[in-house]
């Protein structure tokens, strides 16, 4: 290619980069394991472009080159942000069950009191939230899921092709069925806790009638702390394999994944 040629195809060239940019972006800023908020956002920037350096000789004949309007051009850049998005968002939403498992442990077992901050969420979440939270996050960086979502992306351009619009009714009901995967996650963990949860109020509430001079509640809180922290301690190592299993399935399930 010579010096005008290279010229002349440059416009296109820096198009279709920038096209690229928009959707692997929107992704590396929200994926679990190397989008979480601790890691500094020149980071995460950096791995976008790394990655767009790498994808770019691969997808460049597939893209559209640099439209004569501006708007037209403006237009094909929002959809690969929203398409970029819509999937972070479907993987992200796996670690948030645990942010959510977390949260559900604190309100069952009277430690929602205790709270610090959680730049996921964007403010205070109860400590056990944030140690569920970041157990998924070095689960996934340490077993190597979080390659999964990559690879869905990279695979995502022959499913939802550049220039070729964003379906948002199917995409709605992904997101709708990955919201309700991710209570139904939350619940499957919290399951042994809430049970514990039931007993021991039905316990403490027959004591109360039997023995009404006992000072329940002076019981109830440090026996529920206690037993709960047991009981975690002893299932701890079983609700991250379901967890391991179950994101391991849902980054598989991403569309594009073959």
């Amino acid at each position: 290619m010579t010096e005008a040629e290279w010229l002349a195809a440059l416009p296109d060239m820096v198009f279709r980069a920038i096209l690229l940019l928009a959707r692997i972006g929107a992704v590396v800023m929200i994926m679990p394991g190397l989008g979480e908020q601790e890691v500094p956002t020149n980071y995460r920037l950096g791995l976008g472009f790394a990655l767009v350096a790498v994808l770019y000789p691969v997808l460049s004949p597939g893209l559209p080159v640099a439209p004569d309007s501006v708007g037209e051009m403006l237009r094909l850049i929002l959809i690969e942000i929203v398409i970029g998005v819509w999937y972070g968002a479907l993987a992200r939403l796996v670690t948030l069950a645990m942010t959510m498992a977390g949260q559900l442990f604190a309100l069952l077992l009277a430690l929602s009191q205790l709270l610090v901050p959680d730049p996921a969420v964007g403010g205070q979440n109860a400590i056990t939230g944030r140690f569920f939270a970041l157990i998924s996050v070095v689960l996934l960086l340490s077993s190597g899921l979080y390659a999964l979502p990559l690879r869905a992306l990279a695979e995502s351009y022959a499913v939802l092709p550049v220039g070729e619009g964003f379906m948002a009714g199917q995409g709605a009901e992904a997101m709708a069925a990955a919201v309700g995967q991710s209570f139904l996650l939350a619940l499957q963990l919290m399951a042994p806790f809430l049970l514990l949860s039931v007993v021991l109020n039905v316990a403490f509430g027959l004591l109360a009638r039997i023995a009404p001079q006992v000072q329940i509640y002076f019981l109830v809180v440090p026996g529920q702390i206690v037993l709960g922290l047991l009981l975690l301690a002893l299932l701890l190592p079983a609700m991250l394999g379901l967890y391991a299993s179950i994101a391991r399935e849902t980054f598989l399930a991403l569309p594009g994944v073959r």
